[in-house]
């Protein structure tokens, strides 16, 4: 198998994996709730985002594939707030990161942009922490050479489907749906 295919193979059974256990917590429906603006604002941010999540992997795996579940439910409120503004703010991650530093993304996401509270602050960060645990099992379980080309671009493709998923569990949690037309 060449090295695109196994990284699009491992990364449609990680979503697949994910997406089953959220559905069972009914944090979503089945389904990956998900919006172009929202998908596309990763190239703009997923660079920076990478370049600082990957500093932490040796200390904390979990905190830097985590935090892009966190990203992408902050993405997805801004959209729904307000998009003409935030949609042109140049780089989402930087404007978050940088209010308290990336150790503390996850209080800011949970805290100042989610308006989590008391047992819901708290269990967003336990689902988060799941997340980022399944993910870096299923990292670990592939057994690829630490340090290589193919570790890297399956890290990433880790961090894009948590991504994805935290903006499709903050869209969710907004109300949003797919309907049939």
């Amino acid at each position: 198998m060449e090295q695109k295919e196994f990284i699009q193979k491992y990364e449609s059974e990680l979503m697949q994996h994910l997406l089953r256990m959220l559905t069972s917590m009914e944090l979503l429906d089945g389904q990956l709730l998900e919006s172009p603006d929202i998908t596309d604002k990763w190239q703009e941010i997923g660079q920076s985002y990478i370049a600082d999540a990957v500093k932490e992997i040796a200390a904390y795996p979990s905190v830097s594939l985590g935090w892009a579940m966190y990203l992408g439910m902050a993405v997805a409120r801004y959209w729904d707030d307000d998009w003409k503004i935030y949609g042109k703010v140049p780089n989402l991650y930087e404007h978050i990161r940088n209010k308290r530093g990336f150790d503390y993304m996850d209080e800011v996401v949970r805290g100042e942009i989610l308006m989590l509270k008391d047992e819901a602050f708290d269990r967003m960060e336990k689902v988060v922490q799941s997340c980022a645990q399944q993910a870096l099992s299923r990292i670990r379980h592939e057994q690829i050479e630490p340090q290589s080309a193919l570790a890297f671009h399956v890290y990433a493709s880790s961090v894009l489907v948590l991504y994805r998923l935290g903006a499709a569990i903050e869209l969710k949690a907004l109300g949003y749906k797919f309907e049939k037309m």
